[in-house]
């Protein structure tokens, strides 16, 4: 693979992930002007500041902010499992894939895998996991885990009642529910509702702040007042617990304040994206209620690897998913101008 150099003036194109993005300079002003505590002892006013806007945009009763997405997720799991609990957990999903094994490496949590097929899992696969509770040989599911939008469902939107009748599904059957919604924002775009019409009724949901949103850093988990405490007990026992953060913290409310709907225009610049590389000849799946992700993909995995290396040639950088397939992200750094360009070069590359 051809190496690009990010220091040249020569701008890139970067569509790799919606996490690569650089703070603005009014992001970078609310950091350096932050007020600042330590908040291990609850004293940074600007994470808590932050915490309470994520609360009440999810409608929960409080928030607890972690250092990442993943680690957003691992203390949610560990806050509602014990060892030997299993939470169900999508065979595509985020939790599952790309998230180090952490629920059963630092939790002794039992992965137990559903058909997501790349957005929910359906109430027929979840009953499947459901084990009689006096049968000493079965762990018991005590966890549901949802993701929305879905990564490897080419950033696939759920409505609120697909997410509602599984946490009623859920409910019913004594298990609570988390959401990894690293891009709930997204969702909730996408589809014009509130980011709490997509959390209702769930436990707890994990938000993401640096990837959509451009926040360098940071992630809140938002559930009741109880779990939120209990969860900041896990926090502190993974290495979670920060000192004079509200710097960092600042970004991430600035984000909410100023991002979010905004994320209209990556979805846009994706579909624009998406149209080219379509008619330029390109295998391009149809993905219902997409987001800010294309996914495309050539015959075979020599004419990808040519494909890449001659796109990074050209400084429009994506990433391979599979041997044949590829993912682009657009995000706010990333103009519809752009966003056309990198999708013409894509498909000059391709046609050769």
């Amino acid at each position: 693979m051809s190496s690009v150099d990010f220091l040249s003036e020569e701008p890139v194109i970067d569509l790799k992930s919606d996490t690569i993005t650089k703070p603005s300079a009014e992001m970078r002003r609310a950091m350096s002007e932050a007020e600042v505590g330590d908040d291990v002892y609850g004293e940074d006013p600007t994470v808590a500041r932050l915490e309470k806007k994520a609360a009440e945009l999810l409608g929960k009763e409080a928030a607890l902010y972690v250092t990442s997405g993943t680690q957003g997720n691992l203390v949610s799991l560990l806050t509602h499992c014990g060892r030997g609990d299993g939470a169900i957990v999508g065979k595509d999903s985020h939790i599952l894939n790309n998230e180090g094994g952490g629920l059963c490496a630092l939790g002794g949590i039992v992965a137990m895998q559903t058909d997501d097929g790349g957005s929910l899992p359906s109430v027929a696969n979840l009953n499947y996991l459901l084990h009689p509770k006096d049968n000493v040989h079965f762990a018991q599911a005590k966890l549901l885990c949802l993701e929305n939008t879905h990564n490897r469902g080419g950033g696939h939107a759920s409505s609120p009642l697909e997410v509602a009748e599984l946490v009623d599904w859920a409910h019913e059957h004594g298990l609570a529910v988390h959401v990894d919604g690293a891009r709930l924002f997204n969702a909730a775009v996408a589809q014009k509702v509130e980011p709490s019409e997509l959390a209702r009724g769930v436990d707890s949901v994990q938000i993401c702040l640096s990837k959509g949103l451009g926040a360098p850093m940071g992630s809140l988990i938002c559930a009741s007042r109880d779990f939120i405490e209990r969860a900041r007990f896990w926090r502190k026992k993974v290495g979670g617990g920060l000192r004079q953060v509200g710097i960092v913290a600042a970004a991430g409310l600035y984000a909410l304040e100023h991002h979010v709907a905004r994320l209209a225009e990556d979805h846009e610049n994706a579909r624009s994206i998406e149209e080219i590389l379509r008619k330029g000849g390109l295998r391009v799946p149809e993905v219902s209620r997409p987001t800010n992700m294309v996914y495309f993909g050539v015959e075979d995995e020599a004419g990808a690897d040519k494909l890449l290396a001659a796109c990074r040639r050209r400084r429009v950088v994506f990433n391979k998913t599979a041997p044949d397939t590829f993912r682009l992200v657009t995000h706010l750094n990333i103009s519809r101008e752009q966003a056309i360009e990198a999708a013409k070069i894509i498909v000059e590359e391709y046609r050769g």
